[in-house]
């Protein structure tokens, strides 16, 4: 226990899924938490969005803990309200030494069907919210002179190419050479910038009729019974998703001083799924 003790963590997308074990893992091992959500849905997203609800759930399980919290509504499209999220973490807290820049939304189609408004969505959120979550957070990091930790949410979508996800997959792809550089830029001032990168999580962003059907190629009213059997064959383990934990504690490892030298790298959870060759699971 203890191995963020004393730390202050970032965290955007933290009403529900990623974003919100991510919050519990750093307070289970010592961090203050601000966390900030768009709460709301996407008219382009075929899912529903995360909820104010959602978000002072997060609240009251990190405050179980005994951990303090600042939460706060905030678009990660929107440098101001990450901004003002930033200012008002630093009056409670004093200081930021963890960034976790989680926020991230999904839809699907070919590349060639993609609307406009799925492209641009898509891109604001999980590429350009990423970047203008470590320029509202990064430069108190730099100016108080103490190093830090930056981990960014990418994907095994930011290495490899997936089908009906072009926007999502280059977004990801950004993600990963943004995380690249700021490992170089950040690195003389002792902040180390590392990117995670999943297989399907058990999240909203996945657990949702539609994304199984897609999974499924196409079927309607896929169920997660059906989903859970057909998603295995993404993995080389002979598992259909992992859970948002799993992620969790790569993020911690990131973040602890364990991983003080550690930057610039790209850390992959993903039940073997990057794998080229892979056993097929029995029956």
């Amino acid at each position: 226990m203890g191995r963020v003790e004393g730390k202050v963590a970032f965290i955007t997308g933290a009403a529900r899924g990623q974003g919100r074990a991510h919050a519990l893992r750093l307070a289970q091992e010592g961090a203050e938490i601000i966390a900030v959500d768009v709460c709301q849905s996407f008219d382009t997203v075929p899912y529903d969005g995360s909820t104010e609800s959602d978000l002072a759930q997060t609240v009251k399980e990190v405050e179980a803990l005994d951990r303090r919290i600042v939460a706060r509504k905030a678009d990660v499209r929107d440098l101001g309200s990450l901004q003002a999220a930033v200012d008002e973490g630093l009056s409670e807290f004093g200081h930021i030494d963890i960034v976790c820049a989680n926020a991230g939304i999904a839809s699907f189609a070919p590349a060639l069907e993609l609307t406009e408004e799925m492209w641009q969505e898509v891109v604001d959120v999980n590429l350009i919210g990423v970047w203008k979550t470590v320029k509202a957070t990064a430069p108190s990091m730099v100016e108080r002179g103490q190093g830090g930790s930056i981990v960014l949410t990418s994907s095994i979508a930011g290495l490899i190419a997936f089908p009906n996800l072009a926007h999502y997959t280059a977004a990801k792809h950004g993600v990963t050479g943004l995380m690249r550089t700021l490992a170089v830029e950040l690195a003389p001032h002792r902040i180390r910038v590392n990117s995670v990168h999943p297989t399907t999580v058990d999240t909203p962003m996945v657990a949702n009729e539609p994304v199984w059907g897609l999974f499924l190629g196409g079927v309607a009213g896929a169920t997660r019974e059906q989903a859970a059997e057909g998603m295995k064959a993404l993995n080389a383990m002979p598992i259909p998703w992992v859970e948002s934990v799993d992620i969790s504690n790569a993020v911690l490892y990131l973040a602890s001083d364990e991983a003080r030298y550690v930057t610039g790298t790209t850390t992959v959870i993903d039940a073997g799924a990057m794998q080229p060759f892979k056993v097929p699971h029995s029956a």
